[in-house]
């Protein structure tokens, strides 16, 4: 345990050991932590629990539906008490760019969900082919619906359950100081009277909010185990297990057609062209979503790993990093100028990356580095909270997004974007994206930090310094995160 309280442990005063033991992830309660629950977990499950809300919420879908086919249209009423739905924020999961607040299920996902429903799923009900409906089949064909759409649906579903999971938590392990009662909007959906009905529980309490517990088996990370792109890609798979022998030839000659051309196509437009065959054919997705539920023990081993390597990343590791940062470097003392502040701390963190084996934190179980600038940025933000200053991520100020703006008041303030040397744009990104962000957050201040992972990578960046003539540049941070390491002065460009 680290002095600086960063997870639900800290803040609730638990052993991480017991929530671990409960099966819930120790949740950051600075930044969502990108984890989410798949509606196929649920439906796999072995837990009648995890069924039932599958279950419940494929039901909802089919009322859906009939209310649906009777409108013309889709009302304001209508959208507002029955296809709209709000981002359940206090399970502090997600994509958030931002602490946990995301952007939830507003107009579009409603207008697309009812037109949805009314036209290519207008036998979402009628299963002769699947052992069960998929919520996912909403988001195999429309690019518009997402991961994040389709885990905030299910999370309103499982709204209920992880309230009751966590109040039994919060009256065995939590103490009373840190719990209230709260009074909750549409925990559950009563089919009398076809409203959504609130609820009291017992919950811990954090900054004038709830906060909820997720249970590890419910979740996964990058995309839900039935998604749009692995689709596309299992196409050539899915061909051989389809019976219709008119569609499986038409889908074979489609395939050749696509595969076999002497003009080379983009991966972008294959894909165009893969998602029009299924919009002429839609049958094909419920072949497609068989073939998942055959392979369904994938989707438990795929969970498994991603909890653990996330936990990993962002629990174990991230902890040990501020452990080395509060032990032997003044990171969390408070220093008054925003830029100084900024800049300091990345020199800090660079100082216990590079000298301190801290390096070993953006390495997963396997060995390999992490990939991903998101990962980056959260594990800056969660290493930065303890600070007075304001730390605000992914600021948009009408140019694009920055990675932070870390501001002690609107004239003190500085911009601090992480990059990847691995970035196939860092050349771009280093030449016109920061003066642009400056002009826009009303800053002449910005700091880039960049990291790398290999000898390659480092050449990389000192090439396109220099031909940027950028080296030696005050605000430009290099870290490196090579397991072994040569000094940066003697490589050769």
């Amino acid at each position: 345990m680290t002095g600086i309280a960063v997870y639900f442990s800290d803040y609730f005063d638990v052993d991480p050991n017991i929530i671990e033991e409960y099966g819930a992830v120790n949740i950051s309660l600075i930044n969502d932590i990108p984890l989410f629950i798949d509606p196929f977990l649920l439906f796999n499950s072995k837990n009648p629990d995890f069924q039932a809300i599958h279950s419940e919420m494929i039901r909802y879908l089919y009322f859906l539906q009939e209310q649906a086919r009777m409108a013309s249209v889709l009302s304001k009423g209508m959208s507002q008490a029955w296809f709209r739905f709000s981002e359940v924020k206090q399970t502090w999961l997600g994509f958030s760019q931002s602490g946990n607040s995301g952007r939830g299920m507003g107009a579009d996902f409603a207008n697309g969900l009812f037109e949805g429903l009314t036209s290519i799923f207008k036998d979402f009900s009628e299963t002769t082919i699947t052992k069960s409906p998929h919520i996912e089949k909403l988001c195999l064909i429309s690019p518009n619906v997402g991961r994040d759409k389709i885990s905030d649906f299910t999370t309103n579903f499982a709204k209920r359950y992880l309230l009751e999971y966590t109040q039994e938590f919060a009256k065995q392990e939590i103490n009373q100081k840190y719990c209230r009662n709260v009074k909750i909007r549409r925990v559950s959906f009563n089919w009398d009277t076809h409203t959504w009905q609130d609820g009291s529980f017992y919950l811990p309490y954090h900054r004038n909010d709830f906060v909820l517990l997720t249970p590890k088996d419910i979740l996964t990370r990058d995309d839900t185990f039935i998604n749009r792109a692995d689709m596309i890609r299992s196409i050539e798979q899915i061909s051989i297990a389809i019976p219709d022998g008119a569609l499986r030839f038409e889908l074979e000659q489609y395939l050749a057609s696509v595969l076999n051309r002497k003009v080379e196509v983009t991966k972008a437009e294959r894909e165009w062209q893969t998602q029009s065959f299924i919009r002429l054919h839609p049958e094909l997705i419920d072949y497609y979503l068989r073939h998942k539920e055959e392979h369904a023990e994938e989707a438990t081993i795929v969970s498994k790993d991603n909890v653990r390597d996330v936990q990993f990343l962002f629990n174990t590791q991230v902890e040990q990093l501020i452990t080395l940062l509060e032990g032997s470097t003044p990171f969390y003392q408070v220093v008054p100028d925003a830029h100084d502040e900024a800049k300091k701390r990345v020199e800090y963190l660079k100082h216990v990356i590079e000298d301190q084996e801290g390096y070993r934190i953006f390495y997963q179980h396997d060995g390999t580095a992490i990939k991903r600038e998101a990962d980056l940025q959260v594990i800056y933000r969660l290493v930065w909270y303890g600070s007075s200053l304001d730390v605000n991520r992914e600021v948009n100020n009408g140019r694009g997004p920055v990675d932070y703006k870390i501001s002690f008041g609107k004239t003190n303030s500085t911009l601090v974007e992480f990059k990847l040397a691995s970035n196939a744009k860092l050349k771009q990104n280093l030449a016109k994206q920061v003066e642009v962000y400056k002009v826009a957050s009303e800053t002449d201040r910005a700091i880039k930090v960049i990291l790398f992972f290999t000898d390659t990578e480092c050449k990389k960046v000192y090439r396109i310094l220099d031909e940027l003539q950028l080296t030696g540049n005050a605000d430009i941070v290099l870290i490196d995160a090579r397991k072994n390491k040569e000094s940066a002065s003697n490589v050769k460009i």
